[in-house]
């Protein structure tokens, strides 16, 4: 797996991104398609509790730590995985043939 930014893994991995960071994972595999995706940056769920608060407690300073920081967002899907499809599909088996008799020697003419 590769990403936008340049990590580079044999999965499963895990990779450590800046929270501000959006970018695209990319799977590869020979013998299969590739497939990209994307993962953004949201808002995480306790995250606008915490940047609400700091209006509270650390003012403007707090809000503008967390804006700078992106200690407020998470990745999203996190985790990301993909499910690769063959290029080629291998072809279907082809039936059995049914056994031949064998052949009888013919018999030979007696003197």
């Amino acid at each position: 797996m590769r990403t936008s930014l340049g990590h580079t893994c044999s999965t499963p991995c895990t990779l450590e991104i800046p929270r501000k960071s959006e970018f695209i994972a990319t799977f590869a595999m020979d013998g299969y398609k590739d497939q990209q995706v994307p993962v953004q940056t949201r808002v995480a769920g306790s995250g606008a509790a915490g940047f609400a608060g700091n209006v509270l407690v650390g003012g403007l300073v707090g809000m503008g730590v967390d804006a700078a920081t992106g200690s407020t967002l998470e990745h999203f899907p996190n985790p990301v995985s993909a499910t690769l499809e063959a290029l080629h599909r291998a072809p279907a088996p082809k039936p059995a043939r049914k056994p031949r008799a064998p052949k009888t020697p013919a018999a030979a003419p007696q003197a």
